[in-house]
């Protein structure tokens, strides 16, 4: 009973941080209308965001097991519901960038204890891939309600309407019932301490000595390429679609859910084909598809013209076709942060997912920031055009994370 409600304590963060980190692409959209905000400074929003992230994570992962992961999780809970509130009551450009900076000193400290957590409450590689998956695809169920909760409180008659902001006292709602359902749920984390560091410097010693071995360096080059790609395009396609697509600020936002929603199913399915399927041939089919389906459908894009009042009979098929690619995209990077994390010992996982965090992080950041700047300067299609370079190095990288995954398997068993 007690790791069931752990399991959905887990799933239910996921789903609320799901909603509040990929809303930045809907909330650019929405400080551009209605605080007056340009493109390339609504773009900072994603930096905001991810480079706390990155930064919280690199310094206190290794330390986590010290503080509990049942405790952080409660910690990061408490400092947004503060901020989502801060939101309707004080609307402002700098409110939301401390919003959006609070969210990520809080999943920084979320993301590491939720999958140090995972390691706890599974046994076996391929359960522990099964439920990585499974986190991340009610993170994109998260993702996809977000679309739509936003689109609710979107006023697109009145485009600098405040109206959106009351999305935040929902938010904070779900915040404060999952912190509850955390205090009265024990998580056992002794196993996270056998083989600790004695010293916090150790600690911290212990992590950075993680990035110098082949594996992991090549594993984090993966890592950030990858959120460099999907976080550019899930932060702009709101925006792609009302600029190239021509749709409703509102219908816009919720277009983009298609994407959110093909990586739900993506993930949830990849959950039950791990268990039976080997993970590199599989990530390496979703990577080829994903690169053919971006040169077949974004030419589809070019030179579209509205005809009448848009609705969604009538909207451009690239609308729906173009997000599809997150059916693919959606089982590459639970799997092989799930390969990362199994090749390790558990006392490891959280100093580990400390560097996934960061190095994530500053890819979404990097790959949000570099999409910005080629939209504004060229076009939105040239932007997303972009991406087949880093998911061609990723192609080449898996090859030699498959090798070096199968000598650590090797010196392990030795």
């Amino acid at each position: 009973m007690e790791q069931a409600r752990i399991k959905f304590s887990l799933l239910l963060t996921y789903f609320v941080f799901a909603i509040l980190l990929n809303s930045v692409g809907t909330v650019i959209l929405q400080v551009i209308n209605t605080y007056d905000v340009t493109k390339q400074g609504a773009s900072v929003l994603e930096g905001f965001k991810d480079l706390p992230i990155a930064v919280v994570s690199f310094v206190i992962a290794s330390f986590l097991p010290r503080i509990g992961y049942r405790r952080a999780i409660m910690i990061g809970l408490v400092i947004v519901t503060l901020a989502c509130l801060s939101m309707p009551l004080a609307p402002a450009f700098l409110t939301t960038k401390l919003l959006f900076m609070s969210v990520g000193v809080s999943f920084a400290l979320i993301k590491v204890s939720v999958y140090s957590t995972v390691g706890l409450i599974t046994s076996g590689a391929k359960e522990h891939a099964s439920f990585m998956n499974t986190i991340e695809g009610m993170f994109m169920v998260g993702v996809l309600s977000g679309y739509w909760l936003f689109g609710h409180f979107i006023d697109s008659d009145n485009v600098t309407s405040l109206g959106w902001l009351d999305v935040y006292w929902v938010l904070a709602v779900i915040c404060v019932v999952n912190f509850l359902v955390l205090m009265v749920t024990p998580l056992d984390e002794r196993e996270a301490r056998t083989g600790y560091a004695p010293d916090m410097l150790r600690e911290f010693g212990d992590m950075l000595r993680l990035v110098i071995r082949p594996l992991v360096y090549v594993f984090v080059i993966s890592a950030f390429l990858y959120v460099l790609i999907e976080q550019s395009i899930m932060t702009w396609l709101p925006t792609f679609n009302n600029e190239i697509l021509k749709l409703p600020t509102a219908m816009s936002v919720q277009a983009a859910s298609i994407f959110a929603a093909c990586l739900a199913i993506g993930r949830l399915s990849a959950g039950r084909v791990l268990r039976w399927v080997n993970w590199y041939p599989f990530v390496n089919f979703c990577l080829v598809t994903v690169i053919v389906m971006i040169l077949l459908t974004l030419p589809l894009t070019n030179d579209i013209m509205v005809q009448g009042d848009v609705s969604w009979l009538n909207v451009p098929v690239a609308a729906y076709i173009f997000p599809i690619i997150g059916l693919f995209m959606a089982p590459i990077y639970p799997a092989i942060n799930s390969v990362m994390l199994s090749s390790l010992p558990k006392h490891q996982h959280s100093a580990m997912t400390g560097l996934i965090v960061a190095f994530s992080a500053l890819g979404g950041t990097t790959g949000s920031m570099i999409t910005g700047f080629v939209f504004g300067k060229f076009d939105g299609q040239t932007a997303f055009y972009l991406s087949l370079l880093p998911l061609c190095v990723i192609l080449i990288m898996l090859y030699f994370f498959r090798r070096q995954t199968e000598i650590t398997r090797r010196l392990l068993e030795t």
